[in-house]
């Protein structure tokens, strides 16, 4: 990708995990290929049986999609980012929800800070700076505060959104990380191995608007549990046992 009016001058690829998200798909493609920088968009349908197979055919034959990857059946999160991940060939990948909880206007915002050489990875945060988030569920960002806080603790990182969909890596990164839990597990799986990593991380803040369980909102309170175990699991264990064989090592 050569550099343009567009303002970017890597080459960036979105990968969307797809679960039963027919209500939202048009909306959230059209928002993609609205965004001022071109990307490439690699959807993973992650085995769908609410008629979004049929939209993202729909969608690839128009052109609208670059690639549509197909598991079935459903795998969950992580298997369908790591899917995603080797299925795209950006230089900078972003990770995008296939409802309109992220807006892609904020794109140029995740990508700045690699391309400017200053991070290989950068967190959209929910709750820094003054972009525009709904008001819902006060549990929920009691929860999002609490697993932050831990991944925090144990990954010594002073990130304000672990949880946050909006995750941008250089491919360098992503070929250095193996993505092993399956559903919503991966995302404190990847903050704990980029911390181990010693990737440079940066945040900015993005706009929200998370949306109702009669919305469509999927995850609950045994992802939050999830999330607690692969925490300690990635975090804290791995980076004990990491100690051990180095000084094992320098013995």
């Amino acid at each position: 990708m050569s550099d343009d009016a567009s303002g970017s001058a890597v080459h960036v690829s979105v990968v969307m995990p797809v679960y039963n998200e027919r209500d939202t798909l048009e909306e959230i493609v059209a928002r993609v290929r609205a965004v001022s920088m071109p990307v490439e968009l690699v959807v993973v349908d992650d085995g769908s049986t609410d008629g979004s197979t049929e939209i993202l055919a729909r969608l690839e034959n128009e052109g609208r999609i670059d690639r549509l990857v197909r598991q079935d059946p459903n795998q969950g999160k992580g298997a369908a980012l790591s899917r995603g991940f080797r299925s795209c060939a950006g230089e900078v990948v972003i990770v995008q929800d296939a409802d309109l909880e992220y807006d892609p206007a904020d794109y140029e915002m995740l990508v700045e800070p690699i391309e400017r050489g200053l991070a290989d990875v950068v967190y959209g945060s929910r709750f820094m700076g003054g972009r525009p988030h709904r008001v819902l569920y006060f549990w929920h960002y009691v929860g999002n505060r609490f697993l932050t806080l831990l991944s925090n603790m144990v990954t010594n990182l002073n990130l304000s959104d672990m949880e946050t969909c909006y995750k941008c890596f250089r491919r360098e990164v992503l070929d250095d990380l193996v993505i092993e839990e399956r559903g919503f597990g991966v995302e404190p799986e990847l903050t704990a191995k980029v911390a181990l990593g010693g990737w440079r991380v940066y945040e900015v803040g993005v706009s929200y608007s998370g949306r109702t369980y009669a919305e469509g909102k999927k995850i609950g309170w045994r992802d939050g549990v999830r999330a607690l175990v692969c925490i300690l699991k990635y975090g804290l264990f791995r980076r004990a046992s990491g100690r051990k064989r180095a000084s094992a090592g320098g013995e």
